[in-house]
């Protein structure tokens, strides 16, 4: 099992040495991002902060997590919708289950994800299924990405099962293609259609009608995913558990992008007039609107093996794991990291597993870090986190200045046209 194969269904638990069953110590569990082919090592995490227990859980993605057809919400035999987050939420089950066994409390559940991860975070936040599997929620780096619907997946399911050698008129029959298909058909249509989903060229094949949706992601399901998150969250329909919540200082900047191009490619529904709108306000970064306790940070250390030197977006996961790049096939490089790097690589870690300790940052913290405030919309305000010395932190308290909330709450008015 494990990345790259197909019985990938498992978890990764990591504990104290000597962990015991009535320690009921509290859980961490982290949901990996599109860009993670492996899972990342928390073993620097439990040997820092030895009263915590961490799950990081595999799930099917891209074509085998979120394959969709119209037809399969009326008959279930043919296929289900977002395999990926039924892999998670098993996970979270799981975890239900048998953490008590690793010295874990399941009464003490805190999810985490950063990029894809932290959009499965925050669709775990508004399906009502998920109640009682979590009571905390840490959101790096939402990855705000359009929920289509089935019908609108549709040119690219048939575009993967006709390249997989199985475009049957038959729905069943092309299902039962799939399932018997060879490794190297499911590779080479999966390889095919990421093509597709990166190229400008709509995805049209015989038969099939052109599409502007051209990557494998959940949709709107009317089961598991009944209303995109933003509307969700705006109408206030969430689990209303404690949440930390953020993002980079340069989230969303990339050296010769085009913002209408890009955005139009990316959100298909939006109008000329939208994206002339998005223009004018300089739209960088995700939305995100609070109906709970809410600490709110911007990580503000570029990867210094970036040579952009801008914070961009996955920065603080370099740091916070020890300068380990994950590979394919399970194959990782590790950076060296300077002692100014490894004294804030402690700074995060403490905020973090505090927050998942006691539902606050501030408790368990370093003595030398600055105290993290609570998220009120009346105060704005939110943690910067810095890289200091080895001795001094570089982090500090701002008020999130007035253009940034306008333009949040422009890109809120815009949901709808986003499908997000």
């Amino acid at each position: 099992g494990g990345a790259g194969t197909e019985a990938c269904l498992q978890v990764n638990v990591y504990a104290p040495a000597d962990a015991k069953k009535e320690d009921k110590l509290p859980v961490l569990v982290w949901i990996h991002g599109g860009g993670n082919p492996i899972d990342w090592p928390f073993d620097h995490w439990i040997h820092q902060v030895p009263q915590v227990v961490i799950v990081s859980v595999y799930y099917r993605v891209d074509a085998f997590g979120f394959l969709a057809h119209p037809e399969f919400a009326s008959d279930s035999t043919l296929g289900d919708m977002n395999t990926g987050i039924q892999d998670q939420t098993e996970a979270l089950r799981w975890v239900q289950k048998n953490i008590a066994a690793f010295g874990g409390d399941p009464d003490q559940v805190t999810i985490d994800g950063q990029s894809a991860g932290a959009s499965s975070v925050e669709i775990h936040l508004v399906a009502p299924q998920q109640e009682g599997l979590f009571h905390q929620a840490i959101a790096q780096s939402v990855y705000r990405t359009p929920l289509p619907t089935p019908e609108q997946q549709e040119p690219l399911f048939n575009f993967f099962a006709e390249t997989a050698g199985c475009g049957l008129s038959n729905l069943a029959e092309t299902m039962a293609c799939l399932r018997n298909a060879s490794v190297y058909s499911l590779a080479h249509a999966q390889d095919a259609s990421s093509y597709v989903a990166e190229s400008p060229v709509r995805c049209s094949v015989s038969g099939s009608s052109s599409s502007a949706f051209k990557a494998w992601r959940p949709v709107l399901d009317g089961k598991i995913i009944s209303q995109r998150p933003t509307a969700s969250i705006l109408a206030g329909n969430i689990h209303a558990v404690p949440l930390l919540v953020g993002a980079t200082s340069n989230e969303s900047l990339s050296s010769g992008t085009n913002l209408s191009s890009s955005l139009k490619s990316f959100f298909p529904l939006l109008s000329t007039e939208d994206l002339t709108e998005f223009n004018a306000a300089e739209i960088m970064g995700d939305a995100w609107s609070t109906h709970t306790d809410t600490y709110m940070y911007r990580y503000n250390t570029p990867n210094p093996e970036d040579a952009s030197g801008l914070v961009e977006h996955a920065a603080e996961i370099w740091m916070m794991f020890k300068g380990v790049v994950t590979g394919t096939n399970g194959t990782a490089v590790f950076y060296p990291q300077s002692a100014a790097d490894e004294a804030f690589v402690e700074e995060l870690i403490a905020y973090w597993l505090s927050f998942v300790r006691s539902g606050s940052p501030n408790t368990f913290k370093l003595a030398r870090a600055p105290e993290w405030p609570l998220y009120r919309q009346s105060t704005g305000q939110r943690m910067v986190l810095t890289e200091g010395t080895t001795t001094e932190t570089g982090s500090a308290v701002e008020t999130i200045p007035s253009a940034e909330v306008e333009r949040c709450a422009f890109v809120a008015t815009k949901a709808d046209a986003e499908q997000a």
